[in-house]
């Protein structure tokens, strides 16, 4: 089932046009920026998008010198965090994603959100990735706030979920914000 949905919705995302991706990534981007939690934190992690996920490049080269941004760096099974200095700092890594050609080693547990990718996420907050299980090794390891980021279409009423799936804080589209954790927002 879970394999049905992501086939489905790559499709379907694969079908953005460039103007539709960077008009509709734009648009939850500033939703993110909006945000008090965003406004408060020092140090965030941010996924590298790649293949008409939701647009970050820009985001990143425009915060990397005003917050400590780590990004997402596969070594072997698993999910290391390094802190960028610069968006000059990447090269082409694992998947052909963007990731930093020096290692700065960031604690999953100093990250105080934590903007995540998916293929498709439900109204709950649980999420599908590409099947690799990279970012579900590493989120039960975070206190961080969870932001998923995606285009609306990505958002279903439900999807299929395991015991090893975690649960988004917050889910960014460009037509709404779902705050799904009220533990994080007194």
């Amino acid at each position: 089932m879970k394999n049905k949905i992501r086939k489905e919705l790559l499709e379907k995302r694969n079908k953005l046009s460039v103007y539709e991706l960077l008009k509709k990534s734009n648009e939850i981007i500033s939703k993110l920026v909006s945000l008090e939690e965003f406004k408060k934190a020092e140090k965030l992690l941010c996924y590298i998008s790649f293949d008409n996920e939701v647009y970050t490049h820009g985001f990143i080269k425009e915060y990397v010198g005003k917050k400590k941004i780590a990004v997402p760096v596969v070594r072997g099974n698993e999910l290391i965090l390094s802190y960028i200095n610069d968006w000059n700092d990447l090269s082409t890594g694992a998947y052909g994603i963007l990731e930093p050609r020096e290692i700065r080693v960031a604690s999953p547990h100093d990250i105080y959100i934590a903007i995540i990718p998916g293929v498709a996420f439900d109204k709950k907050g649980y999420r599908i990735g590409y099947g690799k299980g990279y970012f579900d090794r590493l989120l039960p390891k975070m206190n961080a706030l969870k932001i998923a980021l995606a285009f609306d279409f990505q958002l279903l009423e439900e999807l299929p979920r395991e015991k090893h799936d975690v649960k988004m804080d917050m889910i960014i589209t460009d037509k709404r914000i779902l705050r799904l954790n009220h533990t994080f927002y007194k």
